[in-house]
This record gives structure tokens, C-alpha cells and sequence, in this order.
């Protein structure tokens, strides 16, 4: 996979997002989302923000480090004080301005992508990252936001192979989520086999390893970005280690969350 790849899949991805949102009503831009505190618009602010700090991060380091330290510096370690700084300006403008804002900002990062090499590294919050694994990420940002988006307006969106890029995410930031809560990564191997949206299977890790995920790729992006909790997919789930990992996985960046109670997708 070329990393003009990984970017035209970000770009197809941000697009369906768009598609969602773009004919919503007022009301429904206002209506409230399962992240805690985050309506409808406040998960396009955060699409826009961090859309313009990619972009950033790959335009001008220097820059980006420097507005990182600002938000830092902004953020007093609570929930508020971070969404003041990295959605206050956005919560101020009407969802016309801010889709448009969204769609600015993306279109600023699609041309930052274009320049990237396969070998490049971009500085982001926490280690840097390589350049597919960095479009990775804001792929199932706009994937994960967009769940979020579609669970709370009822819309329909099409399930697809564009997949592939979380699930595959998912299953390397295992040792991610043990490290990120101060905890020993587990030694054990486990094997994941995944039904794509086309019918085919996708295979991580070890053939035969006594810890094991199988079922939905969509069922099991969904655990990984904390969208479902596993006992509310179909995801078969064999092994000790392998059932500890889905209960806290976390294929993202930033502090600790948890994802929803068992019970709430039932």
C-alpha cells in the first residue's frame, strides 16, 4: 500500500462523512452525540481542528510543535479546558460556516498529504509517525466521528473496504493501549480474522495462536475505536488476553478513555 493510497482512501472517507452531514437541519447539528459533551457539530470542529494541525504538522514542524505547546499550555487537565481550546472557536459559528470550515481545512490537508513520501515522518501529539500510519489515523478519525455522527441522526452509511486501514490499526496499537494505561503489554499472541465488507478475509498476527478475534471488520473497528463494547457486537472473542485487549482497546492517540457500557448497542 503507497501512501497516494492510504490518502485517497482518507479523502473517500472524509467525502461519505460529508455526505451525512451536509444535509442535516440546524436542530440536528445541535442534537447531542455519544461522546460525552459533544453535539453533532462539536464532532465536525473536531474533525476541522485536528484536519489543520495535520495539515500543519506536515507543512511546517516548527510551527506545529510551537502551536502544540500552546494547547498544552491552554489545556488545565480537564475535559472542558481542552474542548474550550480545541473547539471554541468553532462551537462560535453557525453548522453552514462550519462545514465549510471542515471542508477548508481537509482540502489544506489533502494537499499536505499529496506531498508526502512513503519514508516520511510527521511530527503529531506523542511520537512521530510514519506517513501511511499518519493518514491512518485521520482516516478513522473522520470514520469513528462519523459513527458517532450517524448513530445519533439515524442515517445510513455504507459499510466498505476502506476498513481495512482501522482494523489494521486496531490490531497494532494493542501494546498502544496497555502502554498508554501504564501497563505491561502482554507477551501472548493473538490471531484476528475479519469478514470485509466484499467478502473476504483479512488475517493479523499469529495462525494458531491461542488467543484469537474472529467476525465483522466493521464489529471489530468499532470495539478498537471505542464506538461499541464487544459484548454488543458479533465479534467471537477466544483467549484470556485477547478478551482483556478488546474490553480497553484503544487505536488512538491522547489519554486514557473508556469506551461505551456493555448493553448500550443491544
Amino acid at each position: 500500500m503507497d501512501v497516494a493510497d492510504v490518502r485517497a482512501d482518507l479523502l473517500a472517507e472524509q467525502a461519505a462523512l460529508d455526505a451525512v452531514v451536509a444535509g442535516l437541519s440546524d436542530e440536528q447539528w445541535a442534537l447531542a452525540t455519544p461522546s460525552p459533551r459533544w453535539s453533532v457539530a462539536d464532532q465536525i470542529g473536531h474533525l476541522a481542528f485536528f484536519d489543520e494541525s495535520a495539515a500543519l504538522a506536515i507543512n511546517d514542524p516548527e510551527a506545529f510543535t510551537a502551536a502544540m505547546g500552546d494547547l498544552v499550555a491552554a489545556v488545565g487537565g480537564t475535559p472542558d479546558d481542552a474542548d474550550n481550546a480545541t473547539l471554541g472557536n468553532y462551537r462560535a459559528m453557525a453548522p453552514a460556516d462550519l462545514l465549510e470550515a471542515w471542508r477548508t481545512n481537509r482540502s489544506v490537508l489533502a494537499d499536505a498529504a499529496a506531498t508526502l513520501t512513503n519514508d516520511d515522518r510527521v511530527l503529531w501529539y506523542g511520537p512521530s509517525m510514519g506517513s501511511k500510519s499518519f493518514l491512518t489515523a485521520r482516516l478513522m478519525e473522520a470514520w469513528a466521528h462519523g459513527q458517532d455522527i450517524v448513530d445519533t441522526v439515524g442515517a445510513e452509511r455504507e459499510s466498505n473496504d476502506r476498513l481495512k486501514h482501522i482494523a489494521q490499526l486496531g490490531f497494532i496499537t494493542r501494546g498502544w493501549t496497555y502502554i498508554n494505561r501504564k501497563l505491561e503489554p502482554p507477551t501472548s499472541p493473538v490471531h484476528v480474522a475479519l469478514a470485509s465488507p466484499a467478502g473476504e478475509t483479512w488475517e493479523f498476527g499469529e495462525s494458531g495462536a491461542e488467543n484469537s478475534v474472529s467476525g465483522a471488520a466493521e464489529d471489530f473497528c468499532q470495539v478498537v475505536t471505542q464506538r461499541r463494547h464487544v459484548d454488543d457486537t458479533d465479534l467471537v472473542v477466544t483467549g484470556a488476553d485477547a478478551r482483556e485487549w478488546l474490553e480497553m482497546a484503544q487505536a488512538f492517540a491522547g489519554g486514557v478513555t473508556d469506551g461505551p457500557a456493555a448493553g448500550q448497542w443491544k
